[in-house]
């Protein structure tokens, strides 16, 4: 089914669609546009594709125009019912399908979703991949992605030369939605360790240390982890736009927590995650980066500025 499109991608003669140019999106449909592919892309903001329409990217008009023109068919977009909108929609994928497509949505989303575009595609003759990302705006501009990947195998092998290009960690989870689940573990352990990497920030500024030394320290070592090498940086400068949105990861934990709860699984630590990082976007930090936790914690502790680092 798929010697044709393992060709085309080999020889650059693909057509790839893309759907979806935020924070993350437009990097990586750049990153295709860069190796030489033919890139349509479309975006609810016009403006938001300019860039790649200078290099030579063609436009969509609506989803389904990008479908209808494109043998594989990357989206990513921020919301369960955007996904739902950009495949099922009036204008969706769904709309202009064939066979042989390869759909792949790269944004995190409800794994019974992933399911739910798998048995349409299926239904289409085509194919879909679920393969959330974690790394952040760092890995996507820098093409350092981790990739959980659900859906066909035999898809997920013939399009690898894509994904190449977004990073080289891609492990397959197995069928459809298994990559969202993947995501949501990944989730989990971030929203442990903001709470914790916040509150050591915090400490340390309140012990009277300077933060920058210590983060040499304990980077190294045992806590040594992502969010401290890319995320306590720009805490330190009080840099808090976002890599990834508060409100995003809200709707993130959100799936982890029904999907949870589904299982009969209480995850104690995830919901007070979840709760701070409501107060966080009750406060007006919802479109800051998700290390703006750690302005909530400080208002928490009643606004006392000796508490800011």
């Amino acid at each position: 089914m798929f010697q044709n499109i393992s060709q085309s991608i080999a020889d650059r003669s693909i057509h790839i669609g893309w759907i979806g140019l935020g924070v993350m999106g437009k990097p990586m449909a750049q990153h295709l546009l860069d190796a030489g592919y033919h890139l349509r892309v479309y975006s609810r903001t016009p403006s938001k594709a300019k860039p790649l329409l200078d290099r030579g990217a063609s436009f969509g008009i609506t989803a389904a125009d990008v479908a209808k023109h494109c043998d594989v068919v990357f989206t990513m977009v921020g919301y369960p019912a955007d996904v739902d909108e950009v495949y099922f929609g009036a204008k969706g994928i769904f709309k202009s399908t064939r066979p042989q497509q390869i759909l792949i949505d790269m944004t995190t989303t409800q794994p019974f979703l992933a399911q739910r575009i798998a048995m349409q595609a299926q239904r289409c003759g085509c194919v879909s991949l679920d393969i959330p990302v974690s790394g952040g705006d760092v890995g996507a501009r820098e093409g350092k992605l981790s990739m959980m990947v659900g859906g066909d195998e035999d898809a997920f092998r013939n399009v690898g030369p894509l994904l190449s290009h977004f990073g080289t960690n891609m492990v397959y989870q197995g069928g459809a939605g298994a990559g969202q689940h993947a995501k949501m573990c990944n989730q989990i352990v971030i929203a442990g360790t903001m709470i914790g990497t916040c509150e050591a920030m915090m400490y340390g500024y309140k012990a009277g240390l300077d933060m920058h030394v210590v983060l040499q320290s304990i980077a190294s070592g045992a806590a040594g982890c992502w969010t401290l090498n890319n995320l306590v940086p720009r805490m330190l400068d009080r840099n808090f736009e976002p890599g990834f949105f508060v409100d995003h990861f809200i709707k993130d934990m959100q799936i982890a927590l029904e999907e949870s709860r589904r299982m009969g699984l209480k995850l104690e630590g995830l919901q007070l995650a979840h709760q701070l990082y409501e107060k966080t976007s009750q406060l007006g930090y919802g479109k800051k980066g998700t290390h703006a936790l750690l302005l909530a914690l400080e208002q928490l502790a009643r606004n006392d500025r000796s508490q800011t680092i």
